[in-house]
């Protein structure tokens, strides 16, 4: 297995505005996590696809032992600086590396999407034991907001079909037909995001579509969306709330 060529180079360059613009998730969205998952103390987690730490960190709230999963360099790196008390693994979703039954759980927070199910399903399989459980978080925009819906409408006309998204809910088809697992139960927890206008167009520009463009295609995306933040005067100021959602699943061994 390897890692998708989009995210591998894209995270690669952007892992230091990753972490400084993109945003962290509701206490609300652990709360329900760490009660579907029974997460605390004496249990133990593998969050795959771990990125800087944004969830990372929140895990380690729960008393568990958490092992971060990372396959990007950049990211982990970040990481460890971040997290120090936090075990890193250099390994991929669907080849961590860790040991047969090593968790109790597996979480996937921004990431399930780029991996390939199937493999990264039986990885969680055999890292997991028989009740084993499995969690996956996303950030979703509310593109019900006007200047939402402008701004991503400008970054889906960057993206290709060769860099998978979560929106398109593919990614769920393959849950609908897992055996051995129960339905996958959902929460839906609302997440404001208060920062200013170099952080919102970082939402887009550390994506990693967007962050392997040359530099003149990356200006004319900076453009674009600074157009369409000026157009509408919920987006104009110094502060500006993005309307986040946070998407929370889970399902465990039946």
């Amino acid at each position: 297995m390897a890692i998708h060529q989009a995210a591998e180079l894209g995270y690669q360059r952007a892992a230091a505005d990753y972490e400084r613009v993109r945003p962290s998730y509701p206490t609300r969205s652990l709360a329900v996590l760490a009660d579907a998952l029974d997460l605390r103390a004496g249990r133990c987690v593998a969050e795959v696809g771990a990125g800087t730490g944004k969830f990372t960190r929140l895990l380690a709230l729960t008393g568990a032992r958490v092992v971060a999963v990372e396959p990007v360099a950049a990211m982990r790196v970040r990481l460890a600086e971040l997290l120090p008390q936090v075990e890193t693994v250099d390994g991929l979703a669907e080849a961590t590396g860790l040991p047969d039954g090593a968790v109790d759980a597996v979480v996937a927070a921004q990431a399930w999407h780029w991996f390939d199910p199937s493999a990264a399903m039986a990885e969680v399989e055999r890292i997991t034991h028989r009740r084993g459980r499995l969690g996956l978080v996303w950030n979703t925009l509310d593109e019900t907001v006007p200047w939402v819906a402008e701004y991503s409408k400008i970054y889906r006309q960057w993206r290709t079909e060769a860099v998978p998204g979560h929106r398109d809910g593919r990614w769920r088809r393959f849950f609908d037909a897992l055996a051995g697992w129960t339905p996958l139960a959902a929460e839906h927890v609302p997440n404001p995001y208060v920062t200013d206008r170099d952080g919102v167009l970082g939402q887009a520009l550390t994506s990693s579509m967007i962050s392997t463009l040359d530099a003149d295609s990356r200006d004319q995306v900076r453009r674009e969306l600074e157009a369409v933040l000026d157009r509408h005067e919920a987006s104009s100021g110094d502060r500006i709330e993005i309307p986040y959602v946070t998407d929370v699943y889970w399902t465990s061994r039946v």
